[in-house]
């Protein structure tokens, strides 16, 4: 298996894809919160860059794409388009996991997770308002 991208991966497989029997258990912060942020500081970054370079080229992303596609990275790929185009995106992040995925059933934890996707959300707003704003400025 490989990757083809390196923020928002599209797994390429050579062989036979099954489903695992069980829960796949997914530790991201065994390694302590500063370790969870300059991961994520470093994902906000690429995430920002290949935004602004989608932004840069009119890359389309169409709604039908976004839910029908058979292809599901197609429509993965649809879905986070969209989503990067959306106004209050932290705040949709941090409803959709703490109302939507019932996060606040985890208590602390779930509220905790919550806002540190918002944060990371937020981080990738910011990112793309200065890069533009630095492009801007080189090009004036």
């Amino acid at each position: 298996m490989r990757y083809e991208r390196l923020i928002n991966t599209v797994a390429e497989v050579n062989g036979r894809v099954e489903d695992l029997d069980t829960y796949f258990d997914h530790h991201p912060f065994s390694k302590g919160m500063a370790h969870w942020f300059a991961k994520h500081n470093g994902y906000s970054d690429l995430e920002a860059r290949e935004l602004v370079n989608k932004m840069r080229t009119g890359e389309q992303f169409m709604w039908r794409a976004a839910l029908f596609d058979k292809d599901v990275s197609e429509r993965r790929r649809h879905q986070k388009g969209l989503y990067y185009r959306m106004p209050l995106r932290p705040l949709v992040m941090f409803l959709g996991l703490y109302l939507g995925k019932r996060g606040f059933l985890d208590g602390r934890a779930g509220f905790a997770f919550a806002v540190l996707r918002a944060i990371y959300e937020y981080m990738i707003v910011l990112k793309v308002d200065e890069i533009r704003a630095h492009a801007s400025t080189r090009e004036s």
